[in-house]
């Protein structure tokens, strides 16, 4: 059976995409919902280009090709042994060459309706990037914005829950885009992962339709927005959701519910924050959390530190800011967010 040569326009007609780079190389990217099904591992791949180097690029391929083969049949027997006749795979490696070809004509000699990736990674990423430049411009953006614990993730949720098109970067980013808001024993993907996340995001979007997402800064944690997106971003039309302090104490100490059972964790943050408040207040707020003394606490963060610097971001950053429709939810609760996504959608 032929190897059918596929482009990424063509992604949708596979069953299932199969990256067979080592585990590092799927780990730093890969197109989002590939599985990774290596015909060389790490170690076997540094083994081999060693080899090509200090002994021949005869014994390095004969080497290869011994690891390649058990490996792929490996995967026969374990990964694929319950594929059924009409399995559609589509294998890629870096440049679309041996290893990507090596996998694909097996299981093409198996009967199964395999192609190969024109290209491979190397072609996906080239149009990843390019693609960025352009996709983020084709949609109306509608940006939540709002004082920090004023529910915008929450609202964003119940508006994706709702049907509408959601970008939730927070979510694709592991963060929650603030000093205190990495998530506990959840890595932050890698820059160029995270890239091909919202890539996948835009790419399956319906440009007649908005797009709805929070408004953030240029980096989320450790990941940085694409440049495109943040631009169109900031010039999209703004919703505005005011809650009052009070509501906005009780809805982060029940979303960071870590750092009131490890105060330590959280003083250890707030300590990066002394050049900006003086060592006074730091130490201040490390006793209130050391006491337990969170609503007050968090009260303070938020009305010292957090709502003047996100006020200025906005300001600065979102024209249309001043202009924006003014949402006052009842509460933070999810149902109280269902209901404000529904009055949303309602006036579209």
């Amino acid at each position: 059976m032929l190897i059918k040569l596929a482009n990424l326009a063509q992604l949708t007609e596979f069953d299932d995409i199969i990256d067979v780079r080592s585990p590092s190389e799927f780990a730093e990217d890969h197109i989002p919902g590939a599985l990774n099904y290596p015909v060389l591992d790490d170690e076997e791949r540094a083994r081999i280009g060693t080899m090509y180097k200090q002994v021949s690029p005869f014994d390095a391929k004969r080497a290869g090709a011994a690891l390649v083969s058990r490996n792929i049949g490996q995967h026969l027997d374990t990964h694929f042994s319950t594929m059924k006749k009409e399995w559609r795979p589509l294998v890629y490696c870096w440049r679309g060459g041996k290893r990507s070809g090596s996998m694909a004509h097996v299981l093409a000699q198996v009967g199964w309706r395999a192609g190969q990736l024109d290209g491979g990674y190397k072609a996906y990423r080239r149009q990843v990037l390019a693609d960025m430049e352009t996709l983020p411009t084709r949609f109306q953006w509608h940006v939540a914005c709002g004082a920090t614990g004023s529910g915008k993730s929450r609202l964003l949720q119940a508006l994706a829950a709702a049907g509408a098109q959601v970008l939730d970067l927070e979510d694709l980013a592991n963060h929650r885009g603030s000093l205190l808001g990495n998530l506990p024993d959840i890595p932050q993907p890698p820059q160029k992962y995270f890239e091909s996340l919202v890539w996948k995001k835009l790419h399956d979007f319906d440009p007649a339709r908005p797009v709805y997402v929070e408004a953030e800064s240029k980096k989320i944690g450790n990941v940085r927005v694409p440049e495109s997106l943040i631009a169109a971003m900031w010039q999209g039309e703004c919703l505005r959701i005011e809650a009052s302090t009070a509501l906005r104490v009780e809805f982060l100490k029940e979303d960071y519910p870590h750092f009131l059972e490890d105060p330590a964790e959280l003083n250890h943050k707030l300590g990066f924050l002394v050049e900006l408040h003086g060592k006074e207040r730091i130490n201040r707020w490390h006793e209130m959390a050391e006491k337990g003394e969170w609503d007050t606490l968090v009260a303070e963060l938020l009305e010292q530190h957090y709502d003047p610097a996100y006020l200025r971001s906005t300001l600065k950053h979102y024209p249309q800011f001043a202009e924006a429709k003014i949402l006052k939810p009842r509460s933070l609760s999810r149902v109280a967010m269902a209901e404000l996504a529904d009055e949303i959608l309602a006036k579209i």
